[in-house]
């Protein structure tokens, strides 16, 4: 066994990329309280704001070092989760640049939701818009930083692993991205402490 030392400052995850080749047989979408609504010509820094919402806790940072013109330019089709009273608590954002694929960049609810059973119905929403005509496969990744159950999710909705990945990036609490406080089950290791011993 060997262990690869992540660099001072950064955290480092392994990245499962899982892909789904067949359409799934339809089923009935669970119930929720919650709905989409698509979103359109987004504003960058509404997108960074409910972006940092969803992907705080799970150090979710890759969006929000992009300037306004490179986000634009990155962002697929999104659909805001939004609760009765209208507010905002989640997104699904897929992008078919691909052809014949649909990659899901990003999908989540504010950690305030987690455990309430509104995933199931945020997954069946988002697999009845990935396979629309023309997707011959759909692709995700996820990570060790992500929800625990993101990746049981995925193969248990008929996602299979095709690769692994070790990635390791500058811890985005120490740039001031995120809170020091986000992602408390990620322990913060400030850079030096290793020397200080």
């Amino acid at each position: 066994m060997t262990l690869t030392p992540v660099p001072e400052g950064h955290v480092g995850a392994v990245v499962t990329y899982l892909e789904m080749t067949a359409r799934p047989t339809p089923k009935p979408l669970p119930l929720s309280p919650l709905r989409l609504k698509t979103w359109p010509g987004i504003q960058p820094a509404q997108y960074r704001e409910l972006f940092r919402r969803v992907g705080g806790r799970w150090l979710w940072f890759s969006r929000l070092v992009m300037d306004d013109a490179a986000l634009k330019a990155s962002l697929g089709e999104v659909h805001a989760v939004v609760d009765r009273s209208g507010v905002e608590v989640g997104f699904i954002e897929l992008d078919f640049r691909t052809r014949g694929e649909c990659l899901i960049a990003f999908l989540g609810l504010v950690p305030e939701l987690a455990g309430k059973g509104h995933g199931d119905w945020l997954f069946a929403q988002t697999l009845a818009l990935a396979w629309r005509k023309g997707v011959e496969r759909v692709r995700v990744n996820t990570c060790t930083l992500d929800h625990p159950a993101a990746l049981p999710a995925y193969l248990k909705a008929g996602f299979t692993a095709y690769r692994r990945a070790f990635e390791s990036f500058p811890d985005p609490r120490l740039a001031g991205l995120l809170p020091p406080d986000a992602a408390p089950q990620v322990p913060l290791v400030s850079p030096g402490a290793a020397s200080a011993r």
